[in-house]
Parts: C-alpha cells; structure tokens; sequence
C-alpha cells in the first residue's frame, strides 16, 4: 500500500501524461497500481488497503499460528512459527508466513489492547517526581530530582548526589517551598526510599515516609507499574531534563566543572520550562501556578529533621563516621546526635531539630578510610605531640625541677630522647645548685645543656662556671673601681714645669 503522498504524486504523474505506464516511469511504481488509483478515483472513493495473507497455503494454518500467538501474549517471532510450520508440512515462504504472523499479531493486539482513561486533574491534588541519570562531573554521576505539579504543569528539577531518602527528603521540602505549598498527594515510583517491600502487589510504606507525610501533610502513593496516565507526567520531565542538561552528542553540550554549575543550569532550564507556554493547556506554568497556590496548604517553616541527612552520634573523639570516612565536629557535641549529607561534593552536618536546626560543620568529602579534621573543632584539646612531648609532675622531686623553667623541661625532654643515664640524679644536682646560684641562672644553664647535648656528670656546674666567669670579665663603671688613678702624678708634672719658668 503506497502513502498517501506518493498516491497524489502518481496521480499527478498520470493527469501530466494521461499514460499509465508513463506515470508509472515517472513514480517508479508498477503500471496497474496507477490503473487502480485512477479508477478509485473516478467513482469517487478511497482505494482499500490489500489484505496482508494472500496465500491459500498460509489459510490453512492460521489457526495453528492464533494458537501460538495466544499462548504467548502476542510476543511469538514470525521465524519460530515458520520452523514450526514447514515441521508441520507447510509449504509457503517465511515471507509469506511473517506477513500471516504480522497481520495476525495486529488482530490480537486490537483485541486485547489495554483501555486507558483519561487523568483529569485538579488545582492542588497531585505532584509527582522521579529520578533520571543525570551527567558525570569530576567522576561522580549526579542524578536529577525532577517534580511535576499535575494541574498546572510546573515543572522543577534539582541535581542530587545520591538517591538516599534524606536527599528525597531534601528535594522535596525544596520543591513544595518552590512551588509555594504543598498538595494533597506526592505520587512517585515505587521507591525503596518510601516503600518496604510489596505483598500481594500492595506496596507496604517505610516508617520515615510516612513521618514525612505527616509532617508536610500530604499523602505519599506509588504509581501504577506501566501505567502512562499515572506516570506519564514525571517521566517526560525527565526525559526533558536528560535532553537538555547531560551533555550529548545532539545537544553539544560541555561538561560540567563543578556541581554549582549544574544547579545553575538547571534553575535556568526550570525558568525557560515554566515561562512559555504548555502544548496542552496553551498558558504558561508560572500564571498556573499563581492560580493553584491558592489550593496548596502551607508547610512548616522549617524542614523535616532527616532532611538534613544521615542521623549520627558524635563520637568522644569529636568525629561522625559517614560513606567509611571520618568528620570531625565541635568537641562540645560529644556523644550528641547529628544530621549529615553530602552535597555539591562537600559533606555538611547539622546538629539539633526543627527551628534550632544549624550547620555547625562542612567538609569537603574524602574517601573512604581518609579523615577531614579542623582543628578549630578541638578548643578543650590539649596539645599533644608524640615528637615534642610535654613533661608533667608525678612526685615532689619531679615537680621541683620542672618549677625552675623552660630550660629545665627543654633538659628532661632531650636527655629522655638521647638516653641519658642517671637523669633522675642531674635533675636532682639542679635542685640543689639552685638553692646556690638561683633559680635563673640554673634554667638558662639547663637550656644551654640541652641545646648542645651535655647531660654527663659536672657538666651543669661547669656551664654555671663558665657563665659566672663570663660575667666577671665585664668591668664595672668607674665610680665604682678600687683601682688607683694617676692624679697624683698630675702634681709631679706640674711642680716641674713651675721650677722651669722660674729658671
């Protein structure tokens, strides 16, 4: 059967050369094919399609091949018949018995085709959301969360890391302060994020999905499996976000950099999206959606707790353990719960509920077995480097040599790492020359001791020595000298120089 198209072309072939085989020259058509559509079109009427069988050896066996097509729910290949057939004594082409199979199939499909009612909606029942692959940035693939507001068609789509229910969770409060309220039923796949298991097709809810629907007031259902009229929305939201966001060959698209860049893309898809007019109602999502926020209940100002990520209890190192790696947190919420979720490459964590919800860390995320510490997390820490131990007092005498100084601790830390043998007794003889020289001069000669490495016996007391000695060379102000001046000597030469002027 020619298309409609190549029917007028012949047409006008044979009106140009009133000749059948001339058009049929012109259209590369067969010549009695231009003599049926001429003469169909002089009485006036369409000229029928040709039945599909035209063999009486294939009529003989149709029977057979409804029975095989029955049995399988219309899903039978042509070529598994046609073995079947000539086993049988069949003695027809496998053109001819694709055509019978072919036509057959068409018969059966008419008859048991499933009834679809048409889905009228209304202001402010139904949301619906799915899930699609979205692009892979920096090795990571990113999915995209995208919802659609049935009656008005407004359409939001919002790049997420993960499909774990806290991400859910988190796109939904976005998307229902997006829109501006919340309906009365979220319609979605049947999701491990709000669904158990399923009995007897009966989808049994998760716990937290249904603390969720409390809390925003809605009702959560799972779409119907194959059923176009109650998923049919979301999924061509999908399908458009895939189209114009994953880069492709179609598209030329770049690659992302960064997850900001997503986000920033898929706001201005949402806005070009929302702004023009829908094929179907003929108006703008964005006037649609003034209209039904009007039948929108309104949401808590703040969002549900386990939008803010994965429960985790603080550990009394000051770390939560999330995806096999350690973050740490402020020391003050030790063995305290907290929320945390990876966004944009970068893990953040809440702690506390409802209004008092806050952000009290983030990190960019590393791999698992890796830790992320700050240190500004560790105000009540104390310092301590097992390369630059801090010495502390267990005993009387421990606590009288350390009382001298920096020096004397400089002295411990250094004869302990080189050794030193009797080091108990050197503290001690510290001790006691301070009682003598002072507790100043002892530290400073402790420090020097320690810097040049002398920890035997009688070197602390030759470094006082030295340094006493040191300090007599320095010679006094002369006001303050014993020593005799040469005034007296003035006398003799003047006395001289008196007796020459009288000579």
């Amino acid at each position: 059967m020619l298309p409609k198209e190549k029917e007028m072309e012949v047409l006008e072939a044979y009106d140009l050369t009133k000749s059948y085989r001339s058009a049929a020259q012109l259209c590369g058509v067969d010549h009695h094919t231009v003599a049926r559509l001429v003469a169909a079109r002089a009485v006036g009427v369409e000229l029928k399609e040709e039945p599909a069988v035209r063999s009486k050896v294939a009529c003989a066996f149709a029977d057979k091949v409804t029975e095989w097509i029955e049995h399988s729910t219309g899903k039978v290949r042509a070529d598994v018949c046609h073995e079947r057939l000539v086993a049988m004594g069949y003695t027809g082409s496998e053109r001819t018995t694709r055509r019978v199979v072919a036509a057959l199939k068409s018969a059966y499909e008419h008859e048991h085709h499933r009834v679809y009612k048409p889905w009228i909606t209304e202001p402010g029942m139904w949301l619906q959301y799915d899930f699609g692959t979205g692009p892979v940035i920096n090795g990571v693939k990113v999915v995209l969360f995208c919802a659609w507001l049935a009656w008005s068609r407004f359409r939001v789509i919002i790049p997420l890391c993960d499909k774990s229910l806290p991400s859910v969770i988190a796109a939904l409060d976005r998307t229902f302060r997006t829109c501006g309220g919340a309906p009365t039923f979220v319609l979605t796949d049947n999701e491990r994020t709000v669904t158990d298991a399923h009995i007897a097709g009966v989808a049994v809810r998760n716990r937290t999905a249904l603390d969720v629907s409390r809390y925003y007031g809605v009702t959560v259902a799972t779409c119907v499996p194959f059923d176009p009229e109650s998923k049919g929305g979301s999924e061509s939201s999908v399908k458009i976000a895939k189209a114009d966001l994953c880069p492709t060959e179609y598209n030329l698209l770049d690659d992302y950099t960064s997850f900001a860049e997503l986000e920033r893309a898929c706001e201005a898809l949402m806005s070009a999206l929302n702004s023009r007019p829908h094929s179907v109602t003929c108006r703008m999502p964005n006037d649609m959606l003034a209209h039904e926020r009007a039948y929108l209940h309104a949401i808590p100002d703040t969002p549900f707790s386990a939008a803010f990520g994965e429960s985790r209890r603080v550990g009394w190192s000051s770390v939560v353990s999330f995806r096999r790696a350690r973050y740490s947190v402020p020391d003050r919420l030790c063995d305290m719960a907290v929320w945390v979720r990876e966004h944009a490459g970068e893990v953040i964590i809440v702690a506390g509920e409802g209004s008092g919800a806050h952000e009290v860390a983030r990190h960019r995320k590393v791999g698992p077995g890796q830790s992320s510490i700050t240190d500004s997390h560790y105000t009540h820490h104390r310092d301590r480097d097992p390369l630059a131990p801090r010495p502390r007092a267990t005993n009387d005498a421990e606590r009288a040599f350390l009382a001298l100084g920096e020096g004397a601790t400089r002295y411990l830390v250094e004869g302990a790492a080189l050794g030193t043998r009797r080091i108990g007794a050197r503290m001690a003889e510290a001790v006691t020359l301070a009682s003598l020289h002072g507790r100043g001069p002892v530290d400073a000669a402790l420090g020097i001791a320690a810097m040049a490495g002398r920890f035997c016996e009688g070197d602390l007391g030759s470094i006082l020595v030295h340094g006493a000695a040191a300090a007599m060379v320095a010679l006094p102000p002369a006001e303050h000298s014993l020593s005799g001046g040469t005034q007296m000597w003035s006398a003799l030469g003047g006395a001289d120089e008196d007796e020459e002027d009288e000579r």
